[in-house]
């Protein structure tokens, strides 16, 4: 049996899964569907047409399926789709999609008063720090992680195994493996640290660094460093000429140190 405090109310046809608990004053609005074993804190609200998997945690404050920020809003409810085994911390806002659907995978740990925009796609394993922002239809990849007080742009992506340094504006696609910082964020290198940290064998860490040096500390035209790149890359490696390929919006490519 769930567990619902007397002070939550909870719409006649939301979904509460079995051993769930809800706090006092949560507000689970109609439409919701909310699998098992999850926590509602105090005065968290989660509305919308929001599923939600089992085992994540709401902390107190937290607005879960809300309508986009955007011009026009009708007020009709939005789809907003959760994994399992996620916190979200203090005050944290995701909002519901305006085109298609906002999605967040499974282990990710949203700290407190950060924000995810509508039509947001997270992947796993990913980490919000305090107050990082995330526009509208960003594209975040698995094990990324965004660090306090940065804004992500609305349409970039952000590829799997990044890393945004505190602070940063970024308002174009950071490639996969890489650590971007500052306004405008620029590279800085490979996420050497968080490669590690996650037990990339010492041969595709090698390999990134040779595909990362083609890319970005060459001086030919960016489709020939591609090329290069693809034609040499082993492993991993090869998402990163990819990723470059389809950017829609350009990805971040000019080092810091050679901008000084």
């Amino acid at each position: 049996m769930a567990h619902i405090h007397p002070t939550a109310v909870i719409a006649p046809d939301a979904e509460i899964g079995e051993a769930c608990e809800i706090g006092p004053y949560a507000v689970i609005g109609a439409g919701v569907r909310l699998g098992p074993g999850n926590v509602v804190g105090p005065h968290a609200v989660i509305e919308g047409l929001t599923t939600i998997g089992a085992g994540n945690r709401f902390l107190q404050f937290c607005s879960i399926g809300a309508g986009p920020q955007v011009s026009g809003w009708s007020g009709a409810p939005g789809r907003l789709t959760i994994g399992e085994h996620n916190v979200f911390r203090e005050s944290v806002t995701v909002h519901a999609a305006a085109d298609t659907v906002t999605a967040v995978g499974s282990r990710c740990l949203i700290m407190a008063a950060a924000h995810i925009g509508h039509d947001c796609l997270l992947g796993d394993d990913i980490k919000l720090a305090n107050g990082a922002v995330l526009g509208g239809h960003v594209v975040v990849g698995d094990f990324a992680w965004v660090s306090g007080l940065s804004a992500v742009h609305q349409h970039v992506r952000i590829g799997r195994h990044a890393f945004v340094a505190g602070g940063s504006i970024v308002t174009q696609d950071v490639p996969p493996f890489c650590l971007v910082q500052g306004d405008r964020a620029r590279l800085v290198s490979l996420n050497l640290e968080g490669l590690r940290r996650a037990g990339f064998p010492a041969g595709d860490i090698s390999a990134l660094r040779r595909a990362y040096r083609i890319l970005f500390q060459g001086t030919a035209p960016m489709a020939e460093r591609i090329a290069r790149a693809r034609a040499t890359a082993a492993g991993p490696a090869v998402e990163l000429p990819d990723f470059l390929e389809v950017s829609k919006r350009g990805a971040i490519s000019t080092s810091r140190r050679r901008a000084a």
